[in-house]
């Protein structure tokens, strides 16, 4: 391999200065409500009963790791908004690139145990606590983050041997894949394939599963009474904005001939900031029991806090 630069310079989103400014605000904004938001559902979840239902159980481990996914890219972001040169070192470049394909695989798989959760829940109600018993959430929690590292591996390894010589410039605001093969001094088209062939059929095969699962919940869900049907549409519906939000923009971005649009930038914006940002949001608002579960967490928090006051 051979490498004559220790750093690449990220372009970024926008050469205005103006521009960068609201997108520093807007973006940091974004990522305070996230962090906020799901440390509050980690905590809600982790002092309640909640913890032992699967659907809670998963969903811990989604805000858990949207704050991990998140964390790889947007710091970084918001650093080079307030200005200076957007340089990242070779080391912390190639970090990036596996830190995002490991979270963010892993976030795929997690939303796919999630839909197997609603499937069980709506389909199979009484076998529910049987099929979805603790060993068997452990074990697809388990599935999801060996899945994350089996899928991100190979992308850093293919990385990593790449050549770079020559410009240093990466057109992203975050090291990835697709921009990185630009400036490698190599002919990069059969490494572009098989980054398609990982990325894009892991995108699009999970993104039909998700999708032939819901079809199937929506099918059953004819023979339930009002009220269940809309407790399991209220459910379900927030699962299908998450995936609808997360996964159409993985999509346009990975499983297409493998070169860079200017599009790509605000996509990526949509899977790395804003469908994570929306998540705690989507899962607690549109949640009676998340909300009841907050209410008691904090409320006992404030009363235990008065209490102490009071002597």
């Amino acid at each position: 391999m051979q490498r004559n630069i220790s750093e690449f310079i990220l372009l970024g989103l926008s050469y205005d200065q103006n521009i960068e400014i609201f997108c520093f605000v807007l973006f940091l904004f974004c990522y305070v409500t996230l962090l906020l938001g799901n440390l509050l559902i980690l905590v809600s979840i982790g002092c309640t009963p909640l913890f032992h239902q699967p659907m809670y159980y998963f969903l811990s481990h989604l805000s858990s790791v949207d704050i991990c996914y998140t964390s790889s890219v947007t710091p970084k972001l918001i650093g080079d908004l307030l200005g200076g040169t957007k340089a990242i070192s070779y080391d912390n470049c190639m970090l990036q690139v596996f830190a995002m394909h490991f979270f963010g695989s892993t976030e795929v798989f997690i939303l796919t145990a999630m839909a197997f959760d609603r499937y069980v829940a709506i389909c199979k109600p009484l076998h529910y606590m049987i099929i979805m018993n603790r060993t068997r959430c452990n074990l697809l929690i388990f599935v999801a983050w060996a899945g994350g590292a089996v899928h991100s591996l190979p992308q850093l390894s293919m990385t990593i041997r790449l050549p770079f010589c020559g410009p240093n410039e990466i057109d992203h605001y975050f090291c990835d894949i697709f921009p990185l093969l630009k400036v490698a001094c190599t002919d990069t088209y059969l490494t572009a394939v098989l980054v398609v062939a990982n990325s894009g059929m892991v995108a699009l095969v999970t993104f039909v599963v998700l999708f032939v699962s819901y079809v199937i919940i929506l099918f059953t869900l004819r023979n339930h009474s009002a009220e269940g049907r809309r407790k399991a549409l209220s459910t379900c519906g927030s699962h299908v904005t998450v995936v609808v939000l997360f996964f159409v923009p993985s999509i346009f971005a990975y499983l297409r001939p493998p070169t860079t649009f200017p599009e790509d930038k605000v996509f990526a914006l949509f899977y790395t900031i804003i469908a994570p940002m929306f998540n705690p949001l989507i899962y607690t608002l549109r949640n009676t029991e998340m909300k009841n579960a907050m209410r008691k967490v904090w409320c006992q928090t404030k009363e235990a806090h008065f209490s102490k006051e009071a002597h």
